[in-house]
């Protein structure tokens, strides 16, 4: 068996710049590192979620969006590369819905909160959303798969329903937004 990394360090970004997966090398500040950084920290914020106590269900999910998140970044890390499919997405929708079903409607807004797990949730939520702005930055100056935009969307989507139904299996209530409360 090889080695992927033999050293974790190799001085080659020492100067503000960084290689792509097909070896081309771009400022560290581009839209498309940018893009790469935000799912990589998403991933870490997905992974947070899953030191914390959820059901087998939930967790078996969250391992699976870990996966995905991770072939994204491939995608993104190769120019012309495509990993993210329609299956993915029917893949998202499919637990969302099915999540979704074992929840009563919506009546208010919900404020990031509840359970410990619901609010690391809520963060990762904002991070999906921020790694979509960014594939819309990147989309604007170079070729994007929309299906890797509409992934990202979509599992925003599946993460507030988790928020929600994390709280539910730990009987903590969601936060519901009061209007005109303050302090």
């Amino acid at each position: 068996m090889s080695y992927r990394l033999t050293r974790i360090y190799t001085r080659t970004g020492d100067n503000g710049d960084t290689g792509l997966g097909d070896g081309t090398r771009v400022p560290k500040d581009c839209a498309r590192v940018e893009a790469l950084g935000v799912i990589d920290e998403l991933n870490c914020a997905v992974g947070v979620i899953l030191t914390e106590p959820v059901s087998d269900d939930v967790r078996t999910t969250l391992i699976g969006v870990q996966h995905d998140l991770f072939d994204l970044g491939g995608e993104v890390s190769i120019p012309g590369y495509t990993a993210v499919t329609d299956r993915h997405i029917e893949r998202l929708e499919e637990v969302l819905d099915r999540y979704n079903a074992q929840l009563p409607p919506l009546k208010d807004f919900i404020l990031p909160g509840g359970s410990r797990a619901a609010a690391h949730c809520h963060v990762a939520r904002t991070l999906a959303r921020r790694a979509e702005r960014r594939m819309v930055t990147l989309g604007s100056s170079e070729p994007v798969s929309p299906l890797a935009q509409r992934y990202l969307n979509r599992l925003s989507d599946l993460l507030f329903v988790l928020c929600r139904l994390i709280n539910r299996d730990t009987g903590v209530p969601d936060v519901l937004w009061q209007k005109g409360r303050t302090l």
